[in-house]
């Protein structure tokens, strides 16, 4: 604060015997005007910070100058049982991929390949629930990061007309690492309607 021109109490309020509180309330219009401008006190140098700047550490839990992070979400279903003209290779052996995404904040899911990439480090957390329809085969469904797959889930009973393969896990992704769902068993050819995939980011890393 170099340079800062310092504001002296007036003679009446230089009294020792005045409260520390009357002073500062004599001074108060003078601060709200001067913004972070010392105000020197009996020889103490009393600097007023400017309205609304948090300091850093503080409930915003970032520091000055630094952007909170963003917020990365997504979710997809599946409308009907069987593909349109120019999806190829779902309800075979391969990718489960859904027509309709319904959150997709970030940017992170790709509907071409049913897959999310993760757009920065940390902590996610996935759930899946895929239907298999009219369908007497035992189906497993797995969800790989890249090509490992992490869980598996199944839907093996004969004598029901639906039955979903359902899980959920929690996976700590680096930018670039990819999540997807893949059939290592079985087929939906029946079709796989109210089929649902979804994640978001829990913290960074």
């Amino acid at each position: 604060m170099l340079g800062a021109k310092p504001h002296w109490l007036p003679g009446p309020l230089h009294s020792p015997g005045l409260p520390l509180a009357l002073m500062l309330l004599a001074l108060g219009a003078g601060w709200a005007q001067e913004g972070s401008e010392p105000v020197l006190l009996e020889g103490e140098c009393l600097v007023v910070c400017e309205p609304g700047r948090a300091a850093a550490g503080g409930p915003g839990g970032a520091a000055l100058g630094e952007a909170p992070p963003g917020r990365v979400a997504f979710a997809a279903v599946r409308s009907h049982h069987h593909e349109p003209a120019g999806e190829t290779g779902n309800g075979t052996s391969g990718a489960i991929y859904f027509d309709q995404v319904l959150v997709n904040e970030g940017g992170g899911f790709d509907r071409a390949s049913g897959s999310f990439v993760a757009p920065v480090r940390g902590v996610y957390s996935f759930r899946f629930h895929v239907v298999k329809v009219y369908n007497r085969q035992t189906v497993q469904v797995s969800l790989m990061l890249n090509t490992w797959p992490v869980i598996s889930a199944f839907a093996n009973d004969p004598d029901v007309t639906r039955e979903a393969a359902t899980s959920s896990v929690l996976l700590p992704l680096d930018p670039g690492d990819r999540v997807s769902l893949r059939l290592r068993r079985g087929n939906l050819l029946g079709g796989w309607k109210y089929s649902s995939f979804s994640g978001f980011l829990i913290f960074p890393l």
